[in-house]
């Protein structure tokens, strides 16, 4: 489902950060970028409320008369991710108490999102608000605060909460705490509910992961909070987002370890999402592509925002010429209705001063700006085609929370034989990376479901601490007919990390015809196809479809095939690296029946219907080099206005775009 019949695109403006006035000149310069949206008010909450209860939104309306008198649509967003200095000054609380010690004033996103005295201020200044941008036609939507997490929030006020819920989920039974923790262990136990120990230094996993869900659910009470506040206000034409993240790792990297996405968004009318990536040769678009897919699924299959992306960005990110093109038609072909930079200009003091936006520091028209009003006039001349795009993927991975923190706890740490340690998103990231070169889309599957059925393939990376249900209906799926690839450490542990007894992956092991007793870490000397952690696989049953190179473990499998019932399973008991890998999930695609059609990376396909019904396929080259691309289905191209036919080759010029209406 799509919320705008035209695709929206622009910017983030912040008229509180210029150095001059020129709030009529910046409309006009975005109305002639082809541009039709601005996200304002999201930052400035000290200057909303310069001082306790006395408020001035006076930049928020300017901004909203420039915008109706230009046409432009906008979005407005609370501003409660980063606190005036006089609330920390007469509610010292606010400032969260972290796993670094007590908090201090300055950068934002530093609150207890769960403080008493921060609700109530918040709350005031989102009513105040509201109150003064009713009536603006032109606010079609409100953003909730911005990147909310929980900040790592562990003050007194959020323990004693965590005690509370343990009480309400054991129903006060602190022996059965004890048990499935398994707090025994270096006499962890805990007698009395008085005695709960501070979380912080805990060395158990089934504790602290339970506190990260604990958290992960202070986050989605909170924005539910706010987007209930909102409503009280908007009309039934204007819609409730966020912008989610992702996590970081000097760009959006992995499922997001703060926030359980699926759960935080049920209060959404759209979902929102901000996702950045490097530029320039280390352009891949996979950050664009695994983000909007996650985004995409949060809502059962709807179109999402981009909220932010980068313009210039970063100083490395500098675009090359015809990046930030292919860059947007990328967020579209993922299932976006919306691309808006982060953000107008680039600011002159402060944090962000060398986060690039459109404009550079000197506020005149540059390269970047004139790239974006060629994806502006291109928008407006086929922006009917591109708008609303639904999808309908045959493959899905499915991702957990729980198996992420439960991995922070237990990383792949190689012990010398490679630098680091390999947690959750890194294996996440292996296996769709390499499913993405290889053309085939997926859907990302919420993490309680067991709605498998849709798809004929479902990839489980990693699934350390699962649900036994959620192991029987991966069984069940595959015997029905599906096909299932699971990875290491899958089906470890239970939900409460608490590793299963028996036979390992616990209950797959029937579907994936194999099961493993040993493991260890992979020697780099030893293994020449395959890195971070091995299993030493067992088929019962099971095809072997690659070993381990090391002539001690020459008797057991690294990946193995099953027939079982009428599907098939697949267990990657290692990870394998370069061709190999590519061959492996080669092998799985065409043995699930899955076709990704004749083209394969640098040049990405991402398929649709539009809103007109009309099938629309996208064709990305991700590299400096011309590409030819095999035209899967006949039809128009939109951008340079050509019949082609199927099997028909389309030249894609350095970081080129072509995209094909049937």
């Amino acid at each position: 489902m799509s919320i705008t019949n035209e695709p929206l695109f622009g910017v983030a403006y912040y008229d509180e950060y210029m150095p001059e006035e020129r709030l009529e000149k910046d409309m006009q310069m975005i109305c002639d970028a082809g541009m039709n949206l601005i996200r304002i008010a999201e930052s400035t909450w000290a200057t909303e409320e310069p001082s306790d209860g006395v408020f001035d939104f006076s930049h928020v309306t300017r901004v909203l008369d420039a915008a109706t008198a230009h046409g432009l649509k906008v979005i407005v967003g609370t501003p409660t991710y980063a606190v005036p200095s006089w609330l920390v000054r007469k509610y010292p609380d606010v400032l969260a108490e972290t796993h670094n010690g007590p908090g201090h004033y300055g950068p934002r996103q530093i609150m207890d999102i769960s403080n008493e005295h921060y609700r109530l201020h918040a709350e005031r200044v989102i009513r105040k608000l509201m109150e003064a941008v009713q009536g603006y036609d032109c606010v079609i939507g409100f953003q909730v605060d911005n990147e909310t997490k929980h900040y790592d929030a562990l003050g007194p006020n959020v323990q004693a909460a965590f005690v509370e819920y343990l009480k309400q989920r054991f129903d006060g039974d602190i022996e059965a705490m004890n048990q499935e923790f398994g707090l025994d262990y270096w006499s962890n136990r805990v007698c009395d509910w008085a005695d709960f120990p501070d979380v912080r230094n805990t060395i158990n996993a089934s504790v602290a992961g339970e506190f990260e869900k604990f958290r992960r659910g202070m986050v989605t009470e909170y924005l539910a909070w706010q987007a209930a506040i909102v409503r009280e206000y908007a009309r039934n034409d204007q819609f409730v987002t966020h912008n989610f993240d992702y996590e970081w790792r000097g760009y959006s990297f992995g499922v997001q370890r703060d926030v359980d996405h699926f759960q935080a968004s049920a209060c959404l009318d759209v979902a929102g999402v901000d996702i950045y990536h490097p530029t320039q040769s280390a352009l891949t678009g996979a950050e664009i592509s695994f983000s909007g897919d996650i985004s995409r699924s949060l809502k059962g299959g709807e179109n999402y925002l981009v909220l932010e992306t980068e313009a210039q960005g970063n100083p490395g990110w500098t675009p090359y010429p015809g990046q930030l093109r292919l860059q947007a038609y990328a967020h579209y072909a993922s299932g976006a209705d919306c691309v808006e930079y982060w953000h107008w200009h680039s600011i002159h003091n402060s944090f962000e001063t060398f986060w690039k936006g459109i404009l550079s520091h000197d506020l005149q028209p540059n390269a970047c700006y004139r790239e974006a009003s060629q994806i502006g006039a291109e928008l407006k001349r086929i922006g009917g085609s591109v708008v609303g795009l639904a999808k309908k993927n045959r493959v899905a991975f499915l991702v957990s929370n729980e198996s992420l923190t439960a991995m922070d706890r237990f990383p792949l740490d190689t012990h010398g034989f490679a630098p680091g340690s390999v947690v959750y998103n890194d294996v996440f990231r292996a296996f769709y990376d390499e499913f993405y070169r290889q053309n085939c889309e997926v859907d990302i599957l919420n993490p309680s479901s067991m709605n498998f059925g849709d798809y004929d393939l479902v990839v489980v990376p990693c699934d350390f601490c699962v649900p036994e249900a959620q192991l029987v209906a991966l069984n069940d799926y595959v015997r029905e007919g599906g096909h299932l690839l699971a990875t290491f450490k899958t089906g470890f542990c239970n939900e409460d990390v608490k590793v299963y007894h028996d036979a390992q992956p616990h209950v797959i092991c029937e579907c994936l015809g194999a099961t493993y007793q040993e493991f260890s870490y992979v020697e780099p000397q030893m293994e020449s196809s395959c890195k971070w952690f091995m299993e030493l696989v067992e088929p019962k049953g099971a095809k072997v479809l690659m070993s381990y190179d090391n002539p001690a473990w020459s008797e057991y499998a690294a990946v193995t095939e099953n027939d079982f019932g009428g599907g098939r399973g697949f267990y990657f008991g290692t990870l394998p690296t370069g061709e190999k890998m590519h061959e492996l999930v080669a092998h799985v695609l065409e043995a699930s029946g899955v076709e990704c059609g004749p083209n394969a990376f640098p040049v990405v396909t991402k398929h649709g219907k539009n809103a007109a019904g009309k099938d629309v396929t996208y064709y990305l080259n991700f590299s400096a080099s011309e590409q030819s691309a095999v035209c899967e289905k006949g039809g128009h191209e939109l951008l340079g206005e050509a019949s082609v036919a199927v099997g028909e080759a389309l030249k894609l010029g350095a970081w080129g775009v072509a995209i094909v209406e049937s």
